[in-house]
């Protein structure tokens, strides 16, 4: 006669009522990230408000985007911002150009290939110091090597060479972090069925990471193109139109605001007034489109879910 051993079913721990210090330190801990949250937020929405009502009176008129100020005295209505939107589109995109693909071959670097290794220490701590320079710092630099001791001329162009020393940092970091937030068992899975290290980081590694690699980069360009001091010491301004980044005066939004704010009277409704808040509203308006693209394109090319 065989017998069975019945086991006794398992019992669930009995429910623990929550205690009044736990509940009084969790709606503290919850009004205190609240607070923080809208110490953050109320400075953003302000500045938005303010520069949208501001320059929202120069904005509408249709000249504002297709002229330039050449032939209008700076005291003059009239006139548009086409030269310092040229300036701010062309140097931005060169900048881009050559940050870009550095930053990602070193993000490349530190993940996959040098992961504990001297060099990659070493090339961690550079990156934390060239995050830490000042735009005038990096605007004398390229100024020495570019103009001082190349003899080359002032241009757009040395003005993205100061700005690729301010954008690398951001994107090898931003890289860094979504290459590293990609799974390992995605690698050992295409590691297992033969595929090469580096086939596996195009085909694989890089396509899972792309949208949040592409969100840093927007952030990192929109740092850049709204920079000053590079303007300022290595390209004068020109209210003319100048489609050559290589040669010539070159005007960009930042450079105008400034420059409308040495030559004209800073009184609300006057024409440098106007001006400058037209141009802070439209150098918003385009880093917005541009991450708008962006996060468009990173939809397109994320990989799809089956």
């Amino acid at each position: 006669m065989s017998t069975s051993t019945l086991e006794a079913p398992a019992t669930t721990p009995a429910f623990q009522q929550v205690s009044l210090g736990r509940k009084i330190k969790n709606g503290v801990a919850t009004v205190l990230v609240w607070l923080s949250f809208l110490i953050a937020v109320i400075p953003l929405v302000w500045v938005l408000y303010t520069v949208i009502v501001d320059g929202i009176t120069r904005i509408p008129y249709s000249n504002w985007w297709t002229e330039d100020f050449g032939d209008v005295l700076s005291d003059e209505v009239g006139g548009g911002v086409l030269h310092a939107i040229v300036g701010t589109l062309l140097q931005g995109l060169v900048c881009a150009l050559i940050a870009v693909p550095i930053g990602m071959l070193v993000a490349i670097y530190l993940v996959e290939y040098g992961r504990g290794g001297k060099l990659a220490k070493a090339t961690t701590f550079m990156v934390d110091i060239l995050s830490g320079v000042p735009s005038i710092v990096a605007a004398l630099f390229i100024y020495a090597l570019w103009i001082t001791t190349l003899g080359l001329p002032r241009s757009g162009f040395a003005v993205s060479l100061a700005l690729v020393l301010l954008m690398i940092p951001v994107v090898v970091r931003s890289s860094e972090e979504m290459l590293r937030i990609v799974p390992d068992d995605l690698r050992e899975a295409s590691y297992a069925l033969g595929v090469p290290k580096w086939k596996t980081i195009m085909k694989i590694v890089l396509p899972t990471a792309l949208s949040g690699i592409i969100g840093g980069i927007m952030m990192a360009l929109a740092r850049v193109m709204g920079e000053t001091a590079p303007l300022l010491v290595l390209v004068g301004y020109s209210a003319y139109t100048n489609w050559d980044i290589f040669s010539g005066e070159q005007a960009a939004l930042p450079l105008l605001m400034n420059n409308e704010r040495v030559s004209n009277p800073m009184e609300p409704g006057s024409v440098g007034f106007d001006r400058i808040w037209g141009a802070a509203l439209t150098l918003v308006l385009i880093i917005a489109l541009i991450n708008l693209l962006a996060t468009v394109f990173a939809r397109l090319v994320a990989p799809k879910k089956k």
